[in-house]
């Protein structure tokens, strides 16, 4: 099957799509409105580089506290919110309007007032003068107008539902009734304090996650995400489905380092999409396989997009903390998802691209091979490089790192001057014939450097996220810099004024084109401050706690579903980030509640992934599913049937926040050994394939209803083993709560500690509890439990907690002063491990393979249906 030439984008269409995507889609013909957006986010990307970095405090010059850095990162973001992003569907695109000049200036000088006039705010706290409250009002007016042009309505409509919420509280029925705000103490909330616009998730926006954003337009500039295409092409293009299979990888790569599911969609899918239809894929399904591609990017590590570094935050750990626990879902999604399009080509009975080179299945699976221990074994060798510095040079071991990075550096591009350049190829080129894998994989081995420069410093170092990112950006810097004029020169072409130019060039629209696509998160984030701002001004947090509970019932596995539900309807034209941000903010919290009063421990972590895995869902879900719109523009299907199919393909990863919430080591929370790692990674995995055999309704052949119900079972099994096996033993030992400070010391470091708590809640109703508490290294257990947060000692006979630190672990899990702790629960060593349930599942997925082999002859799907004689 073919696509015609009418049945794709033209390439100035794509253009036009990728550039409303990331950065407004405004190109002004006039020669100052051109030098305006590339000035300010150029300024932008230095002065966020400037504050990452340790220059200030080195050279004692230029520091910014938290606060005045935050209003000076959305007074730009504000500004170019205005002129980037047109007003309407029908406003000019090739001039910015004097209105928005008006607009823009407006709203820069309200996000900047904090930090303008930060010294006379905190003279008089709590007592705003006209002046302030004048800029609060019209900075949250902006603010709302800025979400709505680069983020859509939706954001924009749930700011001004929670604003209405805090004024209108009198008047308010039942529950949903509070004393209501007075201006002066909503302005003071929402805009002149760090309590609401200008909070923890604008303060992240600022420290963290635009340095990653840079990195990725930097990485994409230097030519990565090209690389990274047709490598994936190279590998697998031949394969049945090769293009979807090939889509899948291109979009986890690209995911790396985009963080935006839209932004991938439309990157990636403009090659993948034509390619799956040219092979046999109908439209609707290839549009649906790129955005669950791109979509699920955002939840592969390092970068998770913004909310990764949220969820640090909110939670109170380290991101290398929540790339550990989120690092196994995220291959299991993919993973199936590669099943998913290899079970749609056999339905079409379809074939790879051709190569131009045929080799064997062995040989190109060596290749294959190859590539991927090529570049374990190069990060390998860099890491024990690394490792070998600090013993060799002692205190000169950043110098001589930096000096053998540099060396490996020139190496590397030595080898790739070997090979020709990787140009941009039509979609119709790759649909005739594959590129070369041996010839692909080399050209691209130093953009290995500044990637692992930043894992290394996030992961082994363990710096903050916004050094380790300042490091990054600095080494990606210098490669786009200096790739063009050493490929050059390693290709004795010593004429190296063009390439300088072209680097500096790369250099400068890298940063500015990372600054443009940081707009949307910029904006995001501080608006969803406002919900923020409501919930402490209101206390509806609180009350939502009681009437979801009340509407479960108590029950968390309808509890669960709710914030499912409620994660994807707020999520509707909203990013990623800013749905986190709101359900998140509502109903993580919840989620602890109501697991502990059902008595399971649940993981703060697992919680707020789950919150974050569904937030998702929504670039997806239909009517509005941002993602699934942009798929459909490229493969000209109905954007609601593609919606739809990503959906079904996107069942997947929903089961999978509902697996972790109960089964903690996917998270790598519980494991003991690698074989126990193996082992159970094994198990999910052969959990999510039986998974989508049930949902695409194939596994050898066509199931039929009791063999999809068997699959599903053994599905359960697999998922949750210790459903069944905690009924034949009980997995813990109950020790007495006067025991908690010194069993806290005996366990493992980065352990969690169960134990149970009594108390009495605001309505004066007794309660009992299961808390687990993580642990971090293993010190004494009164500093350990300290660490986390909360203190505890015996008095008048009992065992209390006597004060829980503010923000901490503790505090999140519910730990509150005057609580009792009764007993702790110790892992019996002697009880039946749940692995054991593996057993019986893979024989119910054996048993059921047997009898599909049989048939598998006369419906084999793609085949006509017909029985032997």
């Amino acid at each position: 099957m073919s696509a015609s030439t009418n049945d794709t984008p033209r390439s100035d269409e794509l253009a036009q799509m990728v550039a409303e995507a990331d950065t407004g889609g405004r190109t002004p013909t006039d020669r100052f409105s051109r030098f305006v957006l590339l000035a300010v986010p150029l300024c932008w990307a230095l002065f966020q580089i400037w504050y990452a970095s340790p220059w200030p405090y080195q050279l004692r010059i230029g520091v910014f506290n938290a606060t005045e850095a935050r209003a000076i990162h959305l007074a730009f973001g504000v500004f170019l919110a205005f002129v980037a992003y047109p007003a309407f569907k029908g406003s000019p695109r090739n001039h910015i309007p004097l209105i928005d000049w008006a607009l823009a200036l407006g709203a820069a000088f309200c996000a900047a007032y904090l930090f303008l006039y930060q010294a006379e705010l905190a003279r008089r706290p709590g007592l705003p003068t006209t002046m302030d409250l004048t800029v609060a009002v019209l900075g949250i007016l902006f603010l709302l107008e800025g979400a709505r042009r680069t983020l859509g309505l939706a954001l924009p409509i749930v700011g001004l539902f929670f604003i209405a919420y805090a004024f209108f509280g009198p008047y308010l029925p039942g529950l949903l009734a509070h004393r209501g705000a007075s201006l002066s103490r909503a302005a003071s909330q929402y805009w002149l304090t760090t309590e609401g616009v200008f909070g923890v998730a604008l303060g992240v926006s600022t420290a963290f996650v635009f340095l990653f954003v840079l990195f990725g337009s930097l990485l994409e500039r230097a030519g990565a995400g090209n690389y990274f295409i047709k490598l994936a092409f190279g590998l697998l293009g031949h394969l049945r489905g090769g293009p979807a299979k090939a889509a899948v990888l291109g979009s986890a790569s690209t995911g790396l380092i985009s963080g935006s599911s839209v932004a991938n969609v439309v990157t990636t899918g403009t090659f993948t999409i034509p390619l799956m239809k040219r092979v046999g894929y109908p439209p609707v399904k290839a549009g649906a396989i790129e955005v669950s591609a791109s979509v699920n990017g955002q939840i592969m590590p390092p970068v998770m997009g913004a909310a990764a570094f949220l969820i640090a935050e909110y939670v109170g750990i380290s991101y290398a903390e929540v790339v550990r626990h989120a690092i196994v879902p995220a291959l299991l999604t993919y993973l199936s998802l590669f099943y998913v399009v290899d079970i749609e080509a056999r339905k079409y009975g379809m074939k790879g691209v051709r190569q131009e080179r045929r080799r064997s299945r062995l040989t190109s699976l060596a290749i294959g091979g190859m590539t991927i221990s090529g570049f374990i074994l190069f990060c390998g060798f860099v890491y024990y490089a690394l490792g070998w510095t600090r013993t060799a040079f002692g205190s000169y071991a950043s110098w001589a790192a930096g000096l053998g990075a540099l060396a490996v550096y020139i190496g590397s591009i030595a080898w790739r001057a070997r090979y020709p350049d990787l140009e941009a190829d039509d979609p119709a080129a790759l649909a005739d014939k594959l590129p070369d894998a041996v010839e692909v994989a080399p050209a691209g081995i130093h953009y290995v450097m500044p990637v692992f420069i930043l894992v290394w410093c996030l992961m082994v170092e363990e710096l903050s996220p916004g050094l380790s990112a300042f490091y990054g950006t600095m080494a990606l810097i210098f490669l786009v810099a200096t790739q063009r004029p050493l490929i050059a020169f390693f290709r004795r072409d010593f004429n190296l004024i063009a390439p300088l130019k072209a680097g500096f060039v790369d250099v400068v629209e890298g940063l500015a084109t990372g600054a443009r696509n940081m707009v949307g998160i910029a904006i995001a984030t501080a608006a969803a401050g406002i919900v923020v701002g409501t919930v402490a001004l209101t206390g509806i947090g609180l009350v939502l706690s009681e009437i979801v509970i009340a509407a479960s019932g108590g029950n968390l596995l309808i509890m669960l579903l709710m914030t499912a539900l409620i994660c994807m309807v707020v999520g509707l034209g909203m990013p990623t980030t800013a749905n986190y941000v709101v359900v998140a903010t509502l109903m993580a919290p919840v989620i602890v509640e109501v697991a502990t009063l059902n008595g399971l421990a649940v993981a703060l972590v697992a919680v707020h992934l789950y919150v974050f895995y569904f937030g998702l869902m929504a670039d997806v879900t239909p009517p509005v599913g941002l993602a699934s719109f942009a798929a459909s523009a490229i493969s000209r299907a109905d954007p609601l049937r593609t919606g739809i199919q990503a959906f079904r393909y996107e069942m997947r990863t929903a089961i999978l926040p509902l697996v972790f919430i109960f089964n903690h080591q996917l998270l790598l929370i519980g494991i003991e050994s690698w074989w126990h790692l193996i082992i159970v990674v094994t198990g999910a995995l052969v959990g999510m394939l039986m998974f989508v055999s049930v949902t695409q309704q194939i596994f050898v052949t066509r199931s039929r209803i009791w063999e999809s119900a068997i699959l599903l079972l053994a599905c359960f099994m697999l998922f949750r083993p210790g459903f069944f096996m905690d009924r034949l033993s009980d997995p813990y030992i109950d020790e007495p709560g006067d025991r908690i400070v010194e069993l806290a010391g005996e366990l493992p470091a980065d352990a969690f500690l169960r134990f149970e708590v009594e108390g009495m809640d605001l309505s004066g109703n007794d309660f009992t509890r299961i808390v687990q508490l993580p642990l971090g290294d293993a010190d004494p257990g009164a500093e350990r439990l300290a660490a986390s947060g909360v203190q505890i000692t015996a008095f008048g006979g009992q065992t209390q907690i006597v004060n829980v630190r503010f923000r901490s672990q503790a505090e999140r899990l519910g730990l509150e002063v005057g609580q009792t702790v009764t007993r702790v629960e110790i892992p019996d060593p002697q009880t039946w491990r749940n692995e054991w349930m593996f057993i019986p599942a893979l024989a119910l997925v054996g048993f059921v393979a047997a009898l599909q082999w049989r048939r598998r002859e006369w419906d084999q799907p793609g085949m006509p249906v017909a029985k032997p004689a």
